[in-house]
């Protein structure tokens, strides 16, 4: 049975017995299907470009933020740790400030006890930006959420 391509609508005929039958060829309409997605990427190129440069420089910026919150909280919960045993046995000390001091204990040593996966998934992330490797991305998706709860957990209500 010869095939006769009709063009770019991808309709082509072919001859049977009983006459010609008309389809459209799976082939013509993905290359078309492709084409489209083609034209679209280039078209929105700049700002496919632009947003991956936004989150690159935002998990910078949430990169030193981490490295200046992980040292300062080291140094509170330092001074903490030597301050709490002689706040707590001083009478004249109110209780909601060794309440407070403890609790301010408690959010250090989260951000401490935290730092190594939250510094992971900023380099991986910071990785797959940089690479275009999106799968790096999207397997990190819920690792930032769970810093983002974890930071969250941690801030006062």
């Amino acid at each position: 049975m010869p095939t006769q391509p009709s063009g770019r609508s991808g309709l082509s005929n072919v001859s049977t017995s009983a006459g010609q039958v008309s389809y459209v060829k799976f082939s013509d309409k993905l290359t078309d299907s492709l084409n489209d997605i083609g034209r679209m990427i280039q078209e929105h190129k700049d700002m496919i470009d632009a947003i991956q440069e936004v989150a690159l420089e935002l998990t910078n910026s949430i990169g030193s933020l981490h490295t200046l919150t992980v040292k300062y909280a080291g140094i509170a919960n330092s001074i903490l740790d030597v301050l709490l045993p002689i706040v707590k046995n001083l009478p004249i000390i109110p209780k909601n400030i060794i309440d407070m001091l403890v609790n301010l204990e408690s959010m250090t040593q989260k951000i401490i006890d935290n730092q190594a996966s939250t510094a992971k998934t900023i380099t991986d992330v910071q990785g797959g930006l940089r690479s275009g490797d999106v799968s790096k991305i999207k397997g990190h998706a819920g690792e930032l959420q769970a810093v983002t709860r974890a930071i969250t957990g941690i801030l006062p209500k």
